[in-house]
């Protein structure tokens, strides 16, 4: 089994004369929870549409677990969950009752079983035998999610999740989802406009402008090479001398007691123990970066 579960492949399309995806490339790896950003109107919601088979590709291919959307659909569209905008639910019915009609149309058998392990999943034991139209958002959403897992998917697909969800309901989504991506090994497309969020729950970024790909970025990294490259910042006691005792490295900006160098990891402890041995004193050692949000706009600046 190949750890690409999506391929999008110099896709094109057009409504009329318009073209609104132009020569889109990208894949997503299985376990991974990816951030697909743009502006409005960039094309983020008509690729999802095409990776969904609600509209056709013009050129190009989209491979989910290898098979062709447009000539594999439904073998393709067996590895997918999704949710575009907002999840379609009975609410006179129950959650329970939901899930067992969702689970009778599936293609894929659905036991008892699996859908008792979904309710659990998305923490919805308490409340799934109650009428939908009790639910909180949060709660709706979350067994929205449980529907699109009911096939065992190897994609989920979700755009714009935290409409109308109030910080509790987004913090409990963005806590499950990263809890499913690891417990089921399911990869995440996730479409949203609050880089705040994208930023808390996903290991890379996706970023689309005006239907071209600008720019992919991994943006949650634990085990850092002790070969990579970073702006780390020192405050000192005294500037001057920091700057003759670290002349062999790159400064990168001085200001007031603070220095900043760009150094491989590997360097740093070997970088303090020159300051401390030449009689400085540090108040604070700290890593440089720079937040999602001034990537994207970086990016999209750039790709105008």
């Amino acid at each position: 089994m190949s750890d690409k579960v999506v391929e999008v492949k110099n896709v094109y399309k057009s409504f009329g004369k318009k073209k609104i995806i132009k020569d889109l490339s990208f894949s997503v790896d299985r376990g991974e929870i990816y951030g697909f950003l743009g502006p409005n109107g960039s094309g983020k919601t008509t690729t999802i549409r095409m990776m969904v088979g609600l509209i056709g590709i013009d050129k190009g291919d989209i491979f989910i677990e290898g098979y062709d959307v447009r000539k594999d659909k439904i073998k393709a569209l067996e590895h997918v969950g999704a949710i575009i905008e907002n999840p379609e639910l009975y609410k006179y019915m129950s959650g329970m009752q939901n899930l067992i009609h969702f689970a009778r149309m599936s293609k894929t058998p659905v036991s008892q079983e699996r859908i008792n392990e979904i309710v659990k999943l998305v923490k919805l034991e308490d409340a799934i035998n109650k009428k939908v139209k009790t639910y909180s958002l949060g709660m709706k959403q979350r067994l929205g999610v449980a529907q699109a897992l009911l096939h065992k998917p190897s994609i989920l697909i979700l755009d714009e999740p935290t409409n109308g969800l109030d910080p509790e309901g987004i913090h409990e989504l963005r806590e499950y989802l990263r809890y499913l991506a690891k417990k089921e090994n399911i990869s995440i497309i996730i479409s949203s406009h609050l880089l705040s969020e994208v930023e808390l729950i996903c290991d890379n970024i996706i970023v689309i402008q005006e239907g071209k790909l600008i720019g992919e970025r991994t943006i949650k990294n634990e085990n850092n090479s002790l070969e990579e490259k970073l702006d780390v910042e020192i405050e000192v006691d005294n500037i001057d001398l920091a700057k003759k005792l670290i002349n062999s490295v790159g400064v990168v900006k001085v200001e007031k007691n603070r220095i900043v160098i760009n150094l491989i990891r590997d360097e740093i402890p070997l970088i303090i123990n020159r300051l401390i041995d030449g009689g400085l004193k540090i108040y604070e050692v700290k890593q440089i970066t720079q937040s999602l949000e001034e990537v994207f706009l970086s990016m999209t600046k750039e790709g105008k």
